[in-house]
């Protein structure tokens, strides 16, 4: 290609050289595709899978229809691209050109950045301002080479009334869109509450007509406005007899949902979640196309007008025709449509980018994808306080009256169900979000105004998740932050769009076409890497795990707690060696990583006693006496995990702040050590693993314990008398004492995870009592 752009250059044959730009540009938009379907993906398919209203395929069916029929209604949304965000007659071709090519490599490199990370981001916010940052760029440049203009006449080249419009528009869409989930979903909850089957019976259908008809209305008819195939009698038609239409819309479908339950028991929530579903990817289709392809095609009039004036100079005809009203044909449209629907079934970083959003917004508790944050807690504690002075105000009866209808049904535990199957919320939630998502986008399509749909479907989800009271206080913490670091990356993807492609656009106006390709080997780089990065994140995922915990006792629980545990403990001798080793001979990478490799046990070690309440769910009636040795065993092995950050995290640091090295005595001491805890840890793994709890091999292990601890009881008394003897400094014998105190730990919690294993393997309930009350002793 380098090659190719030289001879064109040689040649000066710039009709050719646009002609491939033009090509560059389609086919950044072909990769621009599947790249933001992989991140909006979440936006229309996440009720439905979250609430498990019909099998995968047949949702990603229903999706793959709304998206085919939606690409065919944004022909009207492109107009954003060509002229919503500059001045397209104050630019030259040549310019406009380096504007769009700048914005398309952008897009590429930040959208897959966020869907690797697993991220949702808003598309609609990239383009707007990689527009803006493009533009600006090449305007600086006009303005630097005019006698006549400073950076005050920077407007007369932005078009910074719309664009001022568009990105108002996308910030109040998040509080309209938080505001608008929470009290549609209150009010939806109060009426139907948790047990709304009863209710279902006699006002179903007219929810259901409510929701349908509203769907109906803005997609059917607000977003034909868009449409490159409807004719404006057709239009004027459906603008005559909107209330008609509204109101046979309405009749039509609650008598006929209504029939349906009478004679085939139809679920009318699902067909709500399934037509949602359609009508949200309709709207994705119609409101984020123009993210994708409005550039490209733009670019594509741009050279069409070009190429219809021969002859004529790139740097002195304007593009004052991008400002006119242009059809794009439907069989692009349709194409773009059809590449979107094989990335969403084929694409696997849009599972990735869908459970940050199914997590934050499920009504199950388990692990935290997000953190806390001093905002959330402070969020947190003034909610709480807002609420008990709001209860004070309200009558006894009425809060009594309102709790009864949010009262959640108990959940009954079938055994051998994995507790991933279960859905994360119920269809009245899932219909809701799919409801009031659509309208919202809809209204911004018929407006012409890119709202982002990610923006929108992600703070409806908010808000109906805050109004079904799914952020308890157990994690309404770690969901609020959730939520602001989804919202912070919002405002980067901001930032670093425009910045972007402000450094694209000014490069490739200085290097020209070396510029272009250099930018598209560095997009191909990091799209590559990215590919990579995410598949490996996602095969460590699905091995083995822990986490995998569906075999129900004794059916082979036991063995695979075995395998967990085992799988943290054998690595113990082997990063407890090469933390002496590198603390010996002072090497500081070793250690690092070392401090890593303690950290990944400890946070392995954490998860597993996280699902220890889950598990104790589990347990049949005749295993319940050995549910105290499993958290017996879990306690243990998070104390072992802990012992080695406390050791691994202190060498680290001594070393790294370039302490004094351990003298001679104490570096023989503790390869001693290592070397006994070596064969006691590999004694532990092999009993652990062969099931083997024969007395004569378990007290083996407590010798080879028990001589280990002689060890570090004589090794510190040593270190105590160098003390005296002012052989070590302070902080020497702050980090030895400390690493044989750890040492002392980790060999005692690891000789009472193999009692606690052997105890747990199987003990009928008067032995298992008696046993509890001796390891008590013992710790």
């Amino acid at each position: 290609m380098l090659v190719c752009l030289l001879r064109i250059y040689e040649l000066n044959n710039m009709e050719n050289f646009y002609l491939l730009i033009v090509v560059v540009l389609f086919a950044l938009a072909i990769s621009d595709l599947i790249v933001g379907v992989s991140n909006d993906a979440v936006n229309f398919l996440n009720s439905a899978f979250g609430s498990k209203a019909a099998p995968r395929w047949a949702i990603m069916i229903i999706a793959s229809l709304g998206i085919l029929v939606g690409a065919t209604f944004s022909s009207g949304m492109m107009e954003v691209a060509r002229k919503g965000i500059f001045h397209p007659d104050q630019f030259y071709f040549a310019e406009i050109m380096i504007i769009f090519i700048a914005v398309m490599l952008t897009d590429i490199i930040l959208l897959d950045f966020y869907n690797t990370v697993g991220l949702p981001t808003s598309t609609t916010v990239s383009i707007v301002f990689e527009l803006l940052g493009a533009a600006v760029a090449v305007a600086i440049v006009k303005i630097m080479n005019s006698a006549d203009q400073t950076l005050l006449d920077l407007g007369t080249y932005i078009n910074s009334a719309k664009a001022l419009a568009i990105i108002t528009g996308i910030l109040l869409s998040v509080v309209i869109a938080f505001l608008s989930g929470s009290l549609v979903q209150w009010v939806t909850r109060l009426v139907f509450t948790y047990r709304y089957e009863k209710t279902f019976k006699y006002f179903g259908a007219i929810f259901g007509g409510i929701a349908i008809t509203a769907i109906t209305y803005f997609i059917l008819i607000k977003g034909a406005k868009g449409s490159s195939f409807i004719t404006k009698d057709t239009l004027a038609w459906i603008k005559s007899n909107t209330l008609t239409i509204i109101a046979v819309s309405f009749v039509g479908w609650t008598i006929l949902l209504q029939a349906l339950v009478w004679f085939v028991r139809l679920n009318i929530l699902k067909v709500i979640v399934l037509v949602g579903t359609f009508a949200l990817a309709m709207a994705f289709a119609g409101n984020d196309l123009v993210n994708f392809i409005g550039v490209p095609l733009a670019g594509f009039k741009s050279f069409q007008a070009f190429a219809a004036n021969p002859g004529t100079d790139p740097y002195g005809m304007t593009m004052g025709i991008l400002s006119q009203k242009v059809q794009t044909e439907t069989y692009l449209l349709i194409i773009a449509g059809i590449i979107m629907t094989v990335t969403l079934w084929l694409s696997k970083k849009a599972r990735t980018v869908t459970e940050t959003e199914i997590g934050l917004s499920s009504q199950n508790e388990g692990d935290e994808k997000f953190g806390s944050s001093f905002f959330a807690r402070l969020l947190v504690r003034r909610s709480l306080s807002a609420n008990s002075n709001f209860k004070r105000m309200m009558p006894a009866t009425v809060q009594q009256g309102i709790a009864n209808r949010f009262n959640k049904p108990e959940e009954v535990v079938i055994p051998g169900v994995d507790p991933k199957d279960k859905p994360a919320f119920d269809m009245i939630r899932a219909s809701v979000n799919l409801t009031v998502a659509s309208i919202l986008i809809s209204i911004g399509t018929s407006l012409k105004l890119p709202l982002s749909t990610t923006y929108v479907t992600f703070m409806v989800a908010m808000g109906t998740s805050l109004a079904d009271r799914a952020w308890g206080r157990d994690s309404a913490v770690y969901r609020i932050t959730g939520v602001l670091t989804v919202i912070g990356g919002w405002f980067f993807t901001a930032f670093s769009a425009f910045t972007a492609a402000f450094i694209f656009a000014n490069l490739i106006n200085w290097l020209g076409g070396f510029a272009i390709f250099g930018l598209l080997t560095l997009a191909v780089i990091f799209v590559v890497r990215s590919h990579i990065f995410h598949k490996k994140k996602s095969q460590a995922k699905e091995q083995p795990t822990e986490e995998d915990d569906t075999i129900i006792i004794k059916g082979g629980i036991f063995e695979q707690l075995t395998f967990a545990v085992s799988g943290i403990t054998v690595k113990i001798p082997n990063l407890y060696g090469k933390i002496i080793n590198g603390l010996a001979f002072e090497e500081r990478s070793k250690l690092k990583e070392c401090n890593k490799k303690a950290g990944k046990l400890d946070k392995e070690a954490k998860q597993m006693k996280d699902q220890v309440p889950a598990m104790m769910k589990k347990l049949s009636e005749d295993s319940i006496a050995t549910g105290p040795f499993y958290v017996q065993l879990i306690d243990y092995l998070r104390e072992i995990a802990h012992s080695m950050s406390f050791i691994a995290g202190p060498a680290f640091d001594y070393v790294d702040n370039n302490h004094k090295t351990l003298i001679k005595e104490q570096v023989n001491e503790l390869n001693i050590i290592q070397t006994k805890l070596d064969d006691f840890f590999r004694t532990i793994n092999r009993l652990l693993k062969d099931s083997n709890y024969e007395a004569a091999e378990i007290e083996k292990a407590l010798e080879k314990q028990k001589d280990l601890l002689k060890s570090i009881r004589k090794f510190r008394k040593e270190q105590i008398k160098r003390i005296k003897a002012e052989k070590v400094g302070t902080r020497n014998s702050v980090l030895y004492l400390g690493i044989l105190n750890e040492t002392k730990n980790l060999t005692l919690h690891a000789g009472n995870l193999l009692k606690a294993s052997r105890d747990f393997s199987g003990f009928n309930g008067e032995e298992v009592d008696s046993m509890i009350e001796e390891d008590s002793i013992d710790d």
